[in-house]
């Protein structure tokens, strides 16, 4: 007789990245707004401008199989695979003055940026960050 084992019940992953609450509430507003066939917006990093790499967002209509989901208070952002190891542990928050309004990301992986602040220089999360994500 063969003894069936259970198998141990998976930890939870942690966040790619986290919302502040003005961000997730901009995110929620413009998905109720673009009608229920938006999955979310999609986050990634490309190569591009004076200081390297260039976040990107697009609206998504679905979720690939290797995309990271983070859904917070009713938002949901999808994190490009290819940009994890450059998002880990990202702030977006969402910020309006006299001017404008825009998202923000607070980077810790971000090791400069150019005057304009339309790209930064990013490196890849390391080992330390990716093993602290593992208690």
């Amino acid at each position: 007789m063969t003894e069936q084992t259970t198998p141990a019940p998976r930890r939870p992953r942690p966040k790619v990245m986290t919302l502040t609450p003005r961000a997730a509430e901009r995110v929620r507003s413009i998905m109720a707004s673009k009608g229920p066939e938006i999955a979310g917006l999609k986050i990634g990093v490309k190569k591009g401008g004076c200081a390297g790499m260039e976040y990107t967002m697009t609206w998504a209509d679905s979720v690939g199989k290797f995309d990271e989901v983070v859904e917070q208070d009713g938002a949901r952002v999808i994190v490009d695979p290819q940009a994890v190891l450059y998002l880990l542990g990202t702030e977006m928050d969402y910020k309006t003055d006299k001017l404008s309004a825009t998202f923000v990301f607070n980077n810790p992986n971000q090791t400069g940026a150019c005057g304009c602040g339309e790209s930064v220089n990013l490196v890849p999360a390391g080992k330390t960050e990716l093993e602290s994500l593992k208690d």
